[in-house]
This record gives C-alpha cells, structure tokens and sequence, in this order.
C-alpha cells in the first residue's frame, strides 16, 4: 500500500515509458495504460507526474524499439523509466540470446534517460499470454508458452538486477487471466485495465519508496 512518507516534493516529475503492445495499451482506453494509471496513483498521493513520454507498439521486438528511439524525438532526461519488451521476440521464436543481447542494450539506454541512475529504471517482467483464449490457436501449447516465457523472463531479471534496476514481476498476475477473463481485453489476448491496475499499482509503489530512498 502506498504511504505518504515525507517525499521532498518537485512541482512535477517525468518518466518515460518503452514497449510494445502492454506499455501502449492494445484495446484499452489511453487512461487505463499502466503508465498512465500509475501517475494518477501517484498523484492521489501528492506526487506530481507529468504526462508519460511512451515509446511503445503493439507487435514491436527489442531491436524495433531500439530503432524507434534511435528515430525518436526524445530529448533530455527522465526521473523514471520503464522497460517492458519481449513478448513479441517470444512469438517469434527468436533466439534467447538475440534477446538478451538486445534487451542489455536496451537497459542501458533506459539508464541514460535517467542521467545514469539506475535505480530511477524500473524493468516489468514479460506477462504470460499463453493462458489467453487467443492461445488456443497457437501451434505451441499454454506449457511451452509459459516456459518460454519463463526463460525470457529469467534473462530480463538477470540483467536487470546485474544493473541495479528494479524488478517488476507480473506474470504471476497474468496468469490469473486463465481463470479470470475480465483480466483481458476483448480481444481475449491483452491486458485490460483491470490487469493494468494491478501493474500499475506495483509501478507506483515503487517509485514512491525510491523516493523515500533518495530524500
């Protein structure tokens, strides 16, 4: 639960937020985005985000958005950044260390954005869209699903925790979907903002005990 700690206060922060289709929020409302959810969490609390810069699309691999940011019009840096990115190379079924490869590359582009803090980046792990009803129709089974993503999973942790950056799991989360559909959107395969609450929620909480580390 989010506590009102004496937080010294700015009269507002920035984050950036880099993706695909769970960061931009395929078949939900602008609003009910997690980076959007958790600034205004964080902003019922007293603490004051601007608008998240997203730099996200639904079907984009680790080396699409590194290309995207690379033709971005971001400038300057961040007070918090989040990375989510994966599930597409999982679909894919690139290579595990193409993945690694990349998502390394990656962080260590999420840390510049924030001055070269890592601790002000927050990783969230890949959700488990293999209990989805769109999985059905995969060739793979929900098992093979899972374990890759489990393997995708365990190599964005790795290397976020080698960095010093937060870690964020929700994949345990998402696979409540597989009992609970008013978890997914209606395309029976993404998130919706009741899922995202959830992530956001745990975004928030964490961003609010950095700043009570940093004060």
């Amino acid at each position: 639960m989010l506590s009102n700690n004496k937080i010294m206060q700015r009269d507002k922060y920035t984050m950036l937020c880099l993706g695909d289709s769970y960061t931009i929020g395929e078949k939900v409302t602008q609003q009910e985005r997690f980076p959007m959810q958790a600034v205004e969490i964080l902003h019922k609390q007293g603490i004051n985000f601007t608008k998240p810069d997203i730099v996200a699309q639904t079907g984009w691999t680790t080396d699409e958005l590194a290309k995207a940011i690379d033709l971005s019009t971001l400038h300057g840096t961040y007070d918090y950044v989040t990375l989510l990115i994966g599930v597409n190379n999982q679909y894919r079924g690139r290579d595990t260390e193409n993945y690694k490869e990349e998502f390394n590359l990656l962080l260590h582009t999420a840390i510049m954005y924030t001055n070269g803090n890592p601790k002000h980046v927050i990783v969230v792990s890949i959700p488990d869209w293999g209990v989805t009803p769109f999985a059905a129709d995969d060739k793979r089974s929900a098992f093979e699903i899972g374990k890759q993503i489990d393997a995708y999973n365990a190599i964005n942790k790795e290397e976020a925790l080698q960095k010093g950056v937060h870690y964020i799991d929700i994949t345990v989360a998402s696979r409540e979907a597989k009992k609970d559909h008013t978890l997914l959107a209606d395309d029976g395969l993404h998130p919706s903002g009741k899922m995202y609450t959830y992530w956001a929620t745990q975004v928030a909480e964490t961003i609010q005990q950095q700043m009570n580390t940093d004060k």
